[in-house]
């Protein structure tokens, strides 16, 4: 994986053949800088994480990190809000590509007031999970504006083509959410560790977190796999004993909620579209998100 800033301003992550250090390295070199950056990746990809990274590493640390939801972003919010939301620190602006046509509009009026680096104001950051280039081909978003918020894009892998991040990332969303919960940090087995390793995680850093967050909720008992909800289980631990029937229908589940997952990645998280791809009802696929821990992720 190079580590450096490649032509059209594009940071590319070649996945699992990568070193542990590059997508750090990359992000400490980001955060040196106020230049706005876009963080491409699937749902669930570690966009977010990302973001939260690059401002910690970076000169604004004790300022404030503002998220801001841009499928909610009315161009009113925007007009009174920028004052304020814009004076500094670091903003967050996620899933960039679902602004409205009014809200890129003014935003685009905005963006020449906010100069990071010479008064003060906030560093920006973006997020998607579209093709915002096929979107600007489509006429759904601004050319200016995708040009203007394209400062560096930085494509971020799955995490099942960056496995060397997994025991970082596992580490840190124990520690994160024990201190929340005020609870010990479980000591993970080595079978616990080789199965998070294994796994193919289809709902990517964000199931990743869900699964840590179980772990300090329910403390790791055994080889820890067994703490995890049914549909986060890959398959029987080394040692367990389980039915040819109990072997089958835990084959099953995981072969639907695979299936669910690929469709749902497929439309872009667009539970609707998904559920008409699954030939179920959309009230059937959100029961079914429930059931494998998903329930919260994306957008009807």
């Amino acid at each position: 994986m190079a580590t450096e800033l490649v032509r059209m301003n594009e940071v590319g992550l070649a996945g699992s053949n990568a070193g542990t250090d590059s997508l750090e390295q990359v992000v400490r070199e980001l955060a040196a800088s106020d230049t706005p950056v876009l963080l491409r990746a699937e749902p669930g990809a570690g966009k977010r994480t990302t973001a939260v990274r690059i401002h910690q590493l970076s000169a604004r640390r004790n300022q404030t990190l503002a998220r801001v939801d841009c499928a909610t972003l009315t161009p009113e919010a925007l007009q009174s809000g920028a004052a304020s939301l814009f004076s500094g620190g670091t903003v967050l602006l996620e899933e960039v590509g679902n602004l409205s046509a009014e809200a890129q509009a003014k935003l685009l009026e905005i963006l020449p007031r906010i100069d990071a680096s010479r008064h003060g104001g906030a560093r920006l950051i973006f997020t998607t999970t579209r093709d915002l280039e096929a979107e600007v081909l489509a006429g759904r978003f601004r050319e200016d504006l995708y040009y203007r918020i394209n400062g560096i894009a930085l494509s971020l892998p799955p995490l099942r083509q960056r496995r060397e991040e997994i025991p970082r990332l596992t580490e840190l969303f124990l520690q994160r959410f024990a201190r929340e919960m005020h609870r010990p940090v479980p000591q993970l087995s080595e079978e616990t560790q080789r199965w998070l390793q294994e796994y193919g995680w289809p709902g990517n850093v964000r199931e990743l977190e869900g699964a840590m967050k179980t772990m300090v909720v329910q403390g790791e008992g055994g080889n820890g796999a067994d703490k995890l909800p049914p549909g986060r289980k890959l398959r029987p631990v080394l040692g367990e004993r389980l039915s040819l029937k109990e072997a089958s229908r835990a084959a099953s589940r995981e072969a639907e909620r695979e299936l669910i997952l690929q469709v749902l990645n497929r439309t872009r998280w667009n539970r609707r579209r998904a559920a008409q791809e699954l030939q179920i009802s959309y009230k059937a696929l959100l029961y079914k998100l429930k059931q494998i821990g998903c329930e919260e992720y994306g957008a009807s």
